[in-house]
């Protein structure tokens, strides 16, 4: 019992001399104004960390990184036979093989960066166990891998359009407003970091969400108008009540703001959603981009000191 009583007045004043110099403990969660710092000060590791698993991604395949941009148009190519030609969900929407296409690219940019962001924490603890570094660095690096595949399917889509719109004589070739493309990508970047650190906390907590996730991103594929148009379709609803429902819900899903962004932008064709609430896509990609920024940052942030442990 005294040799107990007697510790604690001796380590008080460890710890007090301990941050008379500055000494702190590592596995304490920083200040969120110093994790910032701290990941801006990583920064060139992060993107260098980013490239080297893009190219270990596929480089056990014959053709490499031709399956970053094959992928996505098979998926495509497979969607529009059965959407597009059997189903016939291509009427009421111009260039078809273009808005599906870029459904296609879009929603693949969101549902990597989701399922990715799950096992970002899982799938590198050793080296979370072993390295002090703020763990944020692992959802954003997984985000930044699939940024590179996006820029690769939207060099194939700017080529897609034009081909496309001048085969089915929609008039889509190529305009100034594809400039616009590089604002959409840069929202949608922060939109999927905030997505991808907040579910990247919960899979630190629970390698359940893994079984989970492909249920939800399976829903949330087809609530997001990726082969169909949402105004079109939504809008035969028998039932008027119903109708009134659904419209705004669908409408204002993060996945089909995004979606319907790139398709004002890239297909000249396409007419935007008419949003509730006054909005158009562009403020609500602002809106969900903020939003979920700022919400999964503090969301993963708050427990940076218990990622790895256990």
């Amino acid at each position: 019992m005294t040799g107990s009583t007697g510790s604690q007045p001796q380590g008080r004043q460890a710890a007090e001399l301990a941050a008379q110099y500055g000494l702190h403990d590592t596995t304490a969660r920083p200040t969120l104004t110093g994790y910032v710092r701290q990941l801006w000060e990583r920064r060139h590791f992060i993107q260098a960390y980013a490239g080297a698993r893009a190219k270990a991604q596929y480089s056990a395949s014959r053709l490499g990184q031709v399956w970053q941009l094959a992928t996505p148009l098979m998926n495509a190519g497979v969607y529009y036979l059965l959407f597009g030609v059997l189903l016939q969900l291509s009427r009421g929407v111009e260039n078809f093989p273009a808005f599906l296409v870029t459904g296609v690219f879009a929603f693949t940019f969101m549902q990597r960066s989701l399922n990715n962001g799950a096992k970002s924490i899982g799938d590198n603890l050793a080296l979370v166990r072993a390295l002090h570094f703020p763990r944020a660095m692992l959802p954003l690096s997984s985000v930044l891998v699939e940024l590179r595949q996006m820029l690769i399917s939207m060099c194939a889509l700017l080529v897609i359009i034009p081909i496309t719109g001048i085969t089915v004589g929609t008039g889509d070739t190529i305009r100034w407003e594809w400039l616009l493309v590089l604002p959409v990508l840069l929202l949608h970047m922060v939109f999927n970091i905030g997505i991808s650190l907040a579910i990247a906390r919960i899979g630190a907590v629970s390698q359940d969400i893994n079984q989970v996730l492909p249920v939800l991103t399976r829903l949330w594929f087809y609530t997001s108008g990726v082969f169909y148009s949402i105004d079109v379709w939504v809008g035969r609803i028998e039932q008027e009540w119903l109708q009134q429902i659904m419209m705004p819900i669908i409408q204002l899903n993060p996945g089909a703001v995004f979606l319907d962004l790139y398709r004002t932008v890239l297909i000249e064709s396409h007419v935007p959603m008419d949003l509730p609430l006054g909005l158009n896509v562009w403020a609500a990609a602002v809106l969900w981009a903020v939003i979920f920024l700022v919400g999964g940052f503090l969301f993963f942030w708050r427990k940076e000191e218990v990622y790895g442990r256990g």
